[in-house]
């Protein structure tokens, strides 16, 4: 029981979580209460939850285009142009106000999100554009766009049935985690109850094997580049309701960084294949506590995404299998060998 545990990818994301946790009981002794408010829960825990949730979105998107082998760099971008349409279209509107006029924006801002996600999905499955390139020119361009439709402005909104989505409560809860832990149990669901889990695994670790299989991989790869843009388009709406505006040069600023660092410290490959969702929500959460963390801490802000940078870095050495073979070294004195890993493997086999 204890070797399995050991050997689980989520030991250390959780340890790691664990630890930030403490430190910021250490540091702030009230840290982990809660208490409620007009029938709502309110506490660092729930900030915590509730502001990561839109990271959360975007790294589980992020999560099946890694696991096809792919990579997607443009979802900041389209966190911007979602947020940038809804809140302009609910902003010239007559009645912003209007639930009616609220859901209309979010229709066009995240119908726009899903072509961004067919152009990706397009570029690298139909036409075999690298995912690297083929995102790189969204996140350019797609800045571009939102800052197009901002006019280079910060568009705000009074709408108070926009504003549910970001910094509304439901069952108690924001319900920016409710949506964020309904997609993750949808995905969940999917991928480990379906088939569509072993496809996408199987087109990750080898797409040619997978197409001589009878697997529809390009549709696969098509489809996960379309739901990262979906969750990044929700994420963005998300951002945007919670201030109740559109900051067309900040709104998912450095979110693909976030996200592919979540996916990274939740254990899945860069190499496709294997991946892990609950790993992927403890990554985010990690990054989430470790920027609260910082700004408790009164770490100056020059050196905040150098003291991130640090703390991500010994989660995945923790991970690796030939630094643990290290560290276990030096502790017994006996030599360690790490056997060659199969991209199938879920963890790494040491051998004495």
């Amino acid at each position: 029981m204890i070797k399995k545990l050991t050997a689980s990818p989520l030991l250390w994301p959780a340890l790691a979580l664990v630890a930030l946790l403490i430190v910021n009981v250490i540091l702030t002794p009230s840290f982990l209460s809660i208490r409620v408010q007009d029938g709502h829960l309110f506490g660092s825990l729930i900030d915590i939850l509730r502001n990561g949730a839109p990271t959360m979105l975007v790294a589980l998107g992020m999560t099946l285009v890694i696991a096809s082998r792919g990579i997607d760099l443009s979802v900041g971008a389209v966190v911007a142009v979602s947020g940038a349409l809804a809140c302009a279209h609910i902003a010239a509107s007559g009645d912003p106000g209007s639930p009616a006029t609220v859901l209309t924006a979010m229709g066009i801002a995240l119908g726009v999100a899903v072509l961004l996600g067919l152009w990706n999905g397009a570029l690298v499955s139909v036409f075999g554009v690298q995912p690297i390139i083929a995102t790189l020119v969204l996140m350019t361009a797609g800045r571009g766009i939102a800052l197009s439709i901002t006019d280079g402005q910060i568009v705000t909104t009074a709408s108070a049935p926009f504003k549910v989505l970001g910094a509304g409560f439901a069952l108690g809860l924001p319900v920016a985690i409710l949506v964020s832990l309904g997609v993750f149990a949808l995905v969940g669901l999917l991928t480990r109850r379906t088939a569509l889990g072993m496809l996408l695994e199987s087109v990750g670790i080898n797409p040619e094997a997978s197409r001589l299989a009878g697997v529809r991989h390009r549709s696969i790869v098509f489809a996960v580049y379309v739901f990262s843009a979906l969750c990044a388009g929700v994420a963005g709406l998300m951002i945007a309701s919670n201030i109740s505006a559109a900051d067309a040069n900040n709104a998912g600023l450095w979110i693909e960084m976030d996200a592919i660092l979540a996916v990274v410290i939740g254990g899945t490959s860069l190499l496709g294949g294997r991946f892990s969702l609950t790993g992927t929500i403890l990554g985010a959460l990690i990054i989430q506590t470790l920027t609260t963390t910082v700004y408790t801490a009164g770490i100056t802000p020059e050196t905040t995404l150098v003291f991130k940078a640090l703390v991500v870095i010994a989660v995945c050495l923790l991970q690796a299998p030939k630094f643990r073979a290290l560290l276990r070294r030096k502790r017994t004195g006996r030599p360690v060998t790490v056997a060659p890993v199969s991209v199938r493997s879920a963890a790494p086999v040491v051998t004495r």
